[in-house]
């Protein structure tokens, strides 16, 4: 291992997870990669598995707690990977239920993993959390409120722990991608230009620069990730 460092990852088992835990695990960092029971095998081969259900707080905790286990490669890195996205239509024809299950898919993970982990990245000296938010956080497009709300939120979210934690030498960046080319956005949208898209690898790569110390004096930062977009 030339890097005695652990990341704890999660959403590992989709297009820019697999990218970016092969990105840590090839720069030498230990990863652990909490994931639903039955998806492990999705996992980058190298990647610690954890069974967890990440909106629940008991299987983060213990995932953070198996992040933080190895005092050869104590935790260093957060990155909040997991969401999802659905389109509900306008706003007056939305269920709320469809707008709070935004929330429960992209922001309940981030906020749960952060806050277990957050400890032991104190612990350890300071630390980097990296969430994903989406451009659309910052230019809407309709019928989707109760994504661009969730992703705005979570924009929110870390740049408060960026501010809380810094005394604590915790670092907070978000970045925020337009539409990635993964599989399942070119099965969603076959008609799509994906020479605009960006690549998992790119993102990835942006990541990993923001859990190294190259960019240890930027927290709080709002990083465009748009591709040709």
């Amino acid at each position: 291992m030339t890097d005695t460092r652990t990341a704890l990852v999660t959403g590992g088992t989709g297009g820019l997870g697999s990218a970016t835990i092969s990105a840590f695990l090839a720069a030498g960092w230990r990863v652990v990669a909490p994931a639903r029971p039955g998806t492990a095998a999705r996992l980058p081969a190298g990647a610690i598995p954890v069974d967890a259900d990440l909106t629940d707080a008991a299987q983060v905790r213990a995932a953070a707690e198996a992040a933080a286990s190895d005092q050869r490669a104590p935790l260093k890195a957060v990155v909040n990977l997991a969401g999802g996205y659905a389109g509900s239509g306008l706003i007056a024809d939305t269920p709320v239920e469809e707008f709070e299950a935004m929330f429960a898919a992209n922001l309940r993970p981030t906020y749960l993993t952060t806050a277990a982990a957050l400890p032991h990245l104190v612990a350890a000296g300071g630390g980097s959390v990296i969430c994903v938010s989406s451009r659309a956080a910052v230019s809407p497009f309709p019928g989707a409120a109760g994504y661009v709300t969730s992703k705005a939120a979570v924009l929110a979210f870390a740049e408060t722990v960026a501010v809380e934690y810094k005394k604590q030498h915790v670092r907070c960046n978000t970045v925020l991608p337009s539409i990635i080319d993964t599989p399942a956005n070119r099965a969603a949208q076959p008609d799509a230009d994906v020479s605009r898209w960006v690549s998992p690898e790119e993102i990835a790569a942006v990541i990993l620069f923001l859990a190294s110390d190259a960019s240890a004096p930027t927290s709080g930062a709002r990083i465009p990730v748009y591709g040709a977009a």
